[in-house]
């Protein structure tokens, strides 16, 4: 009895080591990692909150490249992405970059919009159009606070 209780026991761990691998293959596989060939880019912004290396760079929806790395310019103190795009993908000198959220709360990814112009970005250029992470908390104070300074000026306006 013992003995069959050693080979049950062997079969099943052999079992759940062979899960493990498949998964982890699995896993690894649908997250698409591995290194993308592309062209790099750079933007520079303002504000870049919710944005870090690996963030997806996205035209239409559709994601392009991803954010490599960011730094701050120590001449304007603005922060530079570096992005990886696609080598498909072929962006003009005059597309913007503009950083979006997925929702009201969800997390945060770099838009492109192309431009019309004849000429492409090459290895290392910069996108010059760029428009900055707005802030939820910052909004929501000025919505809050904004009406309150609003009903003072009436008040005062009143007497």
């Amino acid at each position: 009895m013992n003995k069959n209780n050693n080979y049950f026991e062997i079969i099943v761990g052999t079992f759940v080591l062979f899960c493990a691998i498949f998964f982890f293959f699995t896993s690894f596989k649908s997250a698409k990692v591995g290194t993308t060939s592309g062209y790099h880019v750079i933007a520079k912004f303002d504000n870049v909150d919710g944005i870090s290396g690996g963030s997806d760079v996205k035209i239409a929806g559709v994601k392009v490249g991803t954010v490599v790395d960011q730094s701050l310019d120590e001449k304007d103190f603005r922060a530079t992405l570096k992005l990886n795009i696609e080598n498909k993908v072929k962006l003009s000198t005059d597309s913007s970059a503009k950083i979006s959220s997925e929702g009201l709360l969800g997390s945060k990814y770099l838009s492109l919009t192309p431009g019309g112009d004849e000429e492409n970005l090459k290895e290392g250029d910069e996108i010059q159009y760029t428009q900055s992470s707005v802030s939820f908390e910052d909004l929501l104070g000025k919505f809050i606070f904004g009406n309150n300074d609003k009903g003072d000026k009436d008040k005062n306006e009143k007497k």
